[in-house]
């Protein structure tokens, strides 16, 4: 019997912790799908830039024709989400749905106004808001559905690239902007684009950024010393060997923070200004020191 409940308890643990996870899941993927609604409704439509995906086919039809943007985002959703049944498979289909329903729904309760009047903070804004918003949903392995469905199928059938058939894409739509605003709306739309890109890419990679330092010197024990004074930290050696010289040495690898990067440079120089220093950005680091 006390068996019986000890096992009762793991499940019900267990099926609780399932529970809180999908809420947790619902409620971020909501948000995520608002923020985008906001950059459209209140920075990209208002000034007619369509910046790609079915939102911004949305905007040029909506431009074009007065149709409402919501309910030809809930159209494409609808027509993407049957290909991808058909293509894809139940469970790729599954894990697009909410996104694909809930994004009309988001889009058709935002107000519809312009927070600022310039079109150029306008664009980049928006496309600051709108990378946010897909850069959860990726986090969460969520999608917003539209136009990152005929990617996939393309991947599945004819082994192209994702990101060049979302590029392709997204730039057509792109385009669409000279016959519905002009070229002032498409070199935006463009440049929205590339803002997106560039804070999708900053968020997926970490905001917790760090640098590497290697470093390369005949007075190896004195910059141990140095680095030890500087931070405090553990450093790890590596066995190298010069390509020319043929010579074994040993290479100092330190990870710091970036408020730690001047000082521990300006200490290196001051002991041996011959010294080899490679420095990379560092997007993530788990363990040791960190």
């Amino acid at each position: 019997m006390g068996k019986y409940k000890y096992l009762r308890t793991q499940y019900g643990g267990r099926m609780k912790k399932r529970t809180f996870n999908a809420i947790t899941q619902g409620i971020l993927i909501i948000v995520a799908l608002e923020i985008i609604a906001v950059s459209i409704n209140m920075f990209y439509a208002p000034h007619n830039v369509a910046a790609g995906g079915a939102t911004g086919l949305a905007i040029v039809l909506d431009d074009f024709f007065s149709w409402n943007r919501a309910l030809v985002v809930f159209i494409i959703n609808i027509g993407m989400l049957i290909l991808s049944y058909f293509t894809l498979g139940k469970q790729t289909t599954a894990r697009i749905t909410f996104g694909s329903l809930l994004l009309p729904v988001c889009m058709a309760i935002t107000p519809n106004i312009s927070l600022v009047h310039d079109r150029t903070l306008a664009v980049i804004v928006g496309g600051a808001l709108y990378a946010i918003g897909v850069a959860l949903l990726y986090q969460i392995d969520a999608s917003s559905g539209g136009t990152t469905v005929p990617p996939l199928i393309l991947k599945k059938f004819f082994n192209f690239k994702p990101a060049i058939s979302l590029l392709v894409i997204d730039g057509f739509v792109c385009f669409l902007n000279l016959f519905s605003s002009g070229i002032e709306a498409f070199i935006l739309a463009i440049f929205s684009s590339v803002i997106t890109v560039l804070v999708m890419n900053y968020i997926e990679t970490g905001l917790d950024r760090k640098k590497t330092i290697y470093v390369i010197s005949d007075k190896l024990e004195e910059m141990q010393q140095v680095v030890g004074d500087s931070l405090d930290r553990s450093y790890t050696a590596i066995d190298v060997r010069g390509g020319f010289s043929g010579n074994n040495q040993e290479m100092l690898m330190i990870v710091v923070e970036n408020s730690e990067y001047q000082n521990l440079i300006n200490n290196i120089r001051a002991l041996d200004r011959q010294a080899f220093i490679l420095v990379n950005n560092v997007a993530e680091v788990h363990g040791g020191d960190f």
